[in-house]
């Protein structure tokens, strides 16, 4: 084909009744063009025009199936939902709700009074605030606490996570001033000590999130830590980071925190809490309240959808054993091996691949030492390509030459999903 022998797009754009076909006719009459200068033909116009207009009406965020053995997955979303979160979302989100507003008085509400109650029951905080992030609570209680003030760290725990956060570049942003204490690996409380003056605003300990300093290692314990702060007479701000609300091996829950001595915490809900993004503030009532009166408060809040899921999985929380069975987050993690073996073997026998033994791993910064044993299903990894162009898409590991599809993070109807998927590969 010659670029004169192309159609114009009026004339391409004819062959279907959609106002998007004119659009859509450019941009294929466009590819055409290109492929033609580079001594390609560029096919049936007509079919090209309707899977461009398919294209463009396909969602971009779609669903996927995680087999990648990495339960909170920051690329695949982070947390899946409870049914319960769920429901509450769309039964807000479908119609009108009092998301500012007092149904006892008939007055304006504030949205915060939807969670503070359960994350104060929860926690046993004398106070709670949300917002969008854990990103944005850490920055909104430095900003309303330590504007124009030092905040003493340790070095150990200026970290960086995924997508270049940095702590250091949230500190200036908040205009409060680092004051780095202690070395890379070892931190006293005696250097907190040390490093107070009287333009020191409060002491901030930071989740270490994906690492963890080993061998020649110290930090202070909680307590050490808060003892420095009632003797000077300042705040202690915990970051939690991962958020989690019932016990786990190595990760402090916000009320062993705030037990602690911690004067605040903040963490996400979205990691091993288990629910939808958000930054949880809890604490000391008086903190909470200046950070609910400061400007950037606003700018960081939670919108209803999300407000609604967290509020579905917190209430799930207030029986523990009903939150491991339904949290999506805490089933996987705390899954019986012999569970995920079976299923595993039950995908292989179907698909015709290998059961191979694994380590599944809990992401999302959280626990980064542990590992999780596990079992996947093991085939060719030229079928990583395809399963990624299946519907729902199917994300696994590429090993050794191998693409595993660990069971650990799938439920039994996404394994027969995957079988599915597996069998028109």
């Amino acid at each position: 084909m010659e670029l004169r022998d192309l159609p114009s797009v009026d004339e391409l754009a004819r062959e279907v009744d959609d106002p998007l076909a004119v659009d859509a006719a450019r941009v294929v009459l466009a590819r055409a063009r290109e492929e033609i200068r580079a001594g390609a033909e560029p096919g049936d116009l007509d079919t090209r025009l309707r899977d461009e207009l398919a294209a463009v009406r396909r969602p971009m965020l779609r669903r996927v199936i995680n087999a990648t053995g990495v339960i909170v997955h920051t690329n695949l979303g982070r947390a899946p939902l409870a049914p319960a979160a769920l429901e509450r979302a769309v039964e807000v989100g479908r119609s009108y709700s009092n998301l500012e507003f007092e149904l006892a008085s008939g007055s304006r509400g504030s949205r915060q009074d939807h969670v503070a109650a359960i994350v104060r029951r929860l926690t046993g905080a004398e106070a709670a605030l949300v917002v969008n992030n854990n990103a944005g609570a850490l920055l909104l209680a430095l900003a309303a606490l330590a504007e124009g003030r030092e905040v003493v760290v340790s070095r150990g725990e200026l970290i960086e996570i995924g997508d270049g956060f940095r702590i250091p570049d949230v500190l200036g942003r908040s205009g409060a001033r680092l004051v780095e204490v202690g070395t890379t690996n070892r931190t006293r409380a005696a250097d907190y000590d040390r490093a107070v003056n009287a333009d020191t605003a409060l002491l901030l300990r930071v989740h270490q999130s994906n690492f963890r300093v080993v061998g020649f290692a110290e930090q202070p314990a909680l307590k050490e830590l808060a003892a420095v702060a009632r003797r000077h007479e300042l705040p202690l701000l915990d970051d939690l980071g991962s958020g989690a609300l019932v016990p786990l091996p190595d990760e402090p829950t916000a009320r062993d925190a705030l037990d602690g001595g911690a004067d605040l915490v903040c963490f996400s809900g979205d990691k091993l809490l288990g629910g939808p993004q958000a930054g949880i503030v809890a604490g000391r009532a008086d903190l909470v309240e200046k950070l609910r009166r400061h400007p950037l408060h606003r700018a960081l809040r939670i919108d209803k959808l999300s407000l609604a899921a967290l509020e579905g999985t917190l209430l799930l929380y207030l029986e523990p054993e009903r939150a491991i069975a339904e949290v999506p987050v805490l089933r996987m993690f705390h899954e019986d091996a012999a569970a995920v073996r079976a299923r595993a073997e039950k995908l292989a026998a179907a698909a015709g691949g290998e059961v191979e033994e694994t380590v599944s791993r809990v992401g999302g910064g959280a626990l980064p030492l542990a590992e999780l044993p596990s079992f996947a299903c093991a085939v060719d990894e030229s079928l990583a390509a395809r399963l990624r162009d299946r519907e729902p898409p199917v994300i696994g590991i590429v090993r050794d030459g191998r693409l595993l599809l660990d069971c650990r993070t799938l439920t039994d109807a996404e394994a027969d999903e995957v079988a599915a998927a597996l069998a028109r590969s």
